[in-house]
C-alpha cells in the first residue's frame, strides 16, 4: 500500500493522486455503501502521515450521525451548524481549521486533536449525505493542497460508492 509519508520526494498533489488512484481500486468491485466508506477510512488513516481520526458523518435528514471511521471513539450526533462538522455540512463548504481551539463551537470528541479538515459530501442531485472528517494532533497539519486532494478523493468516493448504493436501490 502506498503511504505518503514514505514518498516525501513526490509533490503533495502527486501523493494525492496516487491515493486516489488506490481509493478507486479498493471501492470499484464493492456495491456496499457502508463496507466501501469502511475500507476509505481505513485506506486514508493509514496513508497519511499525522492523523488521529478519518471518517465519515453521514446526514439522517435532521443531523449528522457518525459512520465507518477510523481512531478514537467519536462524538455520535453533530447538528448541522455546529462545530466544524455541523459548519461544513450547513455551509457545504471545505473547512481547514489549522487551530480546532480557535474555531467557534468546535467540538472536542478527542481532546488530543489540534486541527481539522472537513469536506461536506453531496450527491449530483445535491442531496446532503455527509461530511468526510479528518483530524491530526498536529496544529496547521492540513493546508489548501490537502483540501484538494481530500476533495478528490470524496469526489471519486461519492461518484463511486454513493452512486452504487443509489443505483441498487
Amino acid at each position: 500500500m502506498f503511504s505518503i509519508s514514505q514518498a516525501t520526494h513526490a509533490s503533495k498533489a502527486v501523493q494525492y493522486d496516487d491515493l486516489l488512484q488506490q481509493a478507486r481500486a479498493l471501492i470499484a468491485d464493492e456495491t456496499d455503501f457502508i463496507a466501501n466508506a469502511a475500507n476509505f477510512s481505513s485506506l486514508i488513516f493509514h496513508a497519511l502521515p499525522d492523523l488521529n481520526w478519518a471518517g465519515f458523518y453521514l446526514f439522517d435528514g435532521a443531523e449528522l450521525v457518525v459512520g465507518p471511521f477510523q481512531g478514537k471513539p467519536a462524538c455520535v450526533r453533530i447538528a448541522l451548524g455546529r462545530g466544524v462538522c455541523g459548519t461544513a455540512a450547513r455551509d457545504r463548504r471545505t473547512q481547514v481549521v489549522p487551530d480546532v481551539h480557535a474555531f467557534p463551537g468546535h467540538i472536542a470528541c478527542d481532546s488530543a486533536s489540534r486541527s481539522e479538515i472537513v469536506v461536506p459530501l453531496v450527491a449530483s442531485d445535491g442531496t446532503l449525505i455527509g461530511v468526510w472528517d479528518v483530524d491530526s494532533p498536529v496544529p496547521n497539519r492540513f493546508d489548501d493542497e490537502d483540501a484538494l486532494g481530500m476533495e478528490a478523493l470524496c469526489t471519486a468516493f461519492i461518484a463511486l460508492a454513493w452512486t452504487k448504493r443509489e443505483t441498487a436501490r
